[in-house]
């Protein structure tokens, strides 16, 4: 395998780096495929949605089937041996106790002459989540997803995720759907999922948001319903990197970029950045030895050969600057003081720091959400999080005192914006009648 290593100056132009960060959020070809099938759906609803969930799912169901009975829910569920029930129960509480701790609460000011300002939060009385399951069933995600809204006290939570050509869904999967909390649960995937839910059907009913990660055409699908629904963020093909010195073990680091090298559409991302030649090397060696054990070697070798890069800088500061150019779902610190290098972290959707912080504990069971941003977005959005499926609305109530303190405010904004209506709307009510 030719697994590409570099050297990069800060500042300087590389053209494997620059190469390696130039990575779309949104594929076009994606994009276009996605607005097809999108105006199908919202043009034909339920009829579109089948005929699609059987083109690409390989799922041959009538509108009447694609909802999860309560009947299948308790059959399917039998199926799943105790020791992943235990395992996600684990899992399970431990985002709960995540989401509550980070529920924001309203709160008040008073004002200067008596009133009140504040913020009050409200749950959406409606989500979707999208759970993956092409290339394997993301059960985590369905805990990721459908527990954060349940902890916001979200009421209807929908869940869709594609299923296997038998017209079923995974049990370890719908298990993991039923233990979160989902309220409706859909056997339908992709560019058609996001559809139904963001246009609504005669079987599912529109949703206020979609929230969930997916390969490339669920994320140009859901940027293309936006207005229709509010979304999360651009959650597609994983992404990793790796700030790491001498200290770091070779081994581990190799293992924690297969861990998202393996995810199956050959557009994951793994960058590792050291200032050490000789780590980069090991971990080059390492690679290609861990991989020939890996079940799912054609897919990782792929990313090994087209979306892998390992850079050696001139120091850490430099590899840190990189590491924020890159923006990546995930970051792993693996250096002598991880936590000292945490504050000068721009741009990471998650950040994982020590030798004993694996990205797959944040994947399965460490509490905060695994949904985050990628493809660069990292930037701009944060990471799924309770307060994601709540609405915060502003509160403002002020007494007379108030209003005719402001009362000149008010009066000279509305004369410079020429909006005569609303000064007159507070000077009305300190008129003599």
């Amino acid at each position: 395998m030719d697994i590409k290593v570099t050297r990069w100056s800060g500042g300087n132009s590389v053209p494997d780096v620059d190469r390696f960060l130039r990575r779309p959020a949104i594929d076009p070809a994606a994009e276009k495929k996605a607005r097809r099938v999108l105006e199908e759906i919202r043009q034909q609803g339920d009829e579109a949605v089948v005929r699609f969930v059987r083109e690409f799912d390989g799922a041959v169901l009538e509108p009447a089937g694609l909802a999860v009975s309560v009947e299948e829910r308790k059959a399917t569920i039998a199926q799943v041996d105790v020791d992943f029930k235990r395992a996600a129960t684990e899992a399970h509480r431990r985002i709960v106790r995540f989401a509550q701790a980070g529920l924001r609460k309203d709160w008040t000011i008073a004002t200067p002459k008596g009133g009140v300002l504040g913020e009050q939060y409200v749950p959406l009385a409606r989500v979707g989540c999208y759970v993956p399951a092409g290339a394997a069933p993301l059960a985590s995600t369905a805990l990721m997803t459908v527990t954060l809204a349940r902890v916001a006290d979200v009421r209807e939570v929908v869940a869709c995720s594609p299923a296997g050509k038998e017209g079923a869904l995974d049990p370890y999967l719908l298990y993991s759907l039923d233990l979160a909390g989902a309220t409706e649960i859909y056997k339908v995937g992709g560019i058609q999922a996001i559809g139904a839910m963001a246009y609504g059907t005669a079987t599912i009913r529109k949703v206020q948001k979609i929230v969930g990660p997916g390969g490339p055409y669920v994320t140009a699908a859901k940027r293309l319903v936006y207005g229709e629904v509010d979304l999360d963020m651009i959650a597609g093909p994983s992404e990793i990197a790796i700030l790491a010195d001498d200290t770091a073990p070779a081994e581990y680091v190799a293992a924690d970029l297969l861990s998202q090298a393996e995810h199956g559409t050959g557009h994951e991302k793994a960058l590792l950045v050291t200032p050490s030649a000789a780590l980069a090397e090991s971990v080059r060696k390492e690679l290609v030895r861990q991989t020939a054990r890996l079940s799912r070697r054609e897919a990782v070798e792929r990313v090994l050969e087209e979306g892998t890069l390992l850079v050696v800088v001139d120091h850490l500061d430099a590899g840190m600057e990189l590491c924020n150019r890159f923006a990546p779902e995930h970051l792993e610190i693996m250096t002598r003081e991880p936590r000292r290098w945490v504050s000068k972290v721009r741009a990471a959707g998650a950040v994982f720091t020590g030798a004993w912080t694996p990205e797959s504990a944040g994947d399965f069971v460490a509490g905060p959400s695994h949904v985050l941003p990628t493809g660069g977005t990292a930037a701009l959005f944060s990471g799924l999080s309770v307060d994601s499926f709540r609405r915060r609305s502003s509160v403002i109530s002020l007494t007379r005192a108030d209003l005719q303190d402001v009362l000149p405010v008010i009066e000279a904004f509305g004369r410079v914006e020429r909006l005569d209506a609303h000064a007159q709307s507070a000077r009305i009510r300190f008129e003599q009648k």
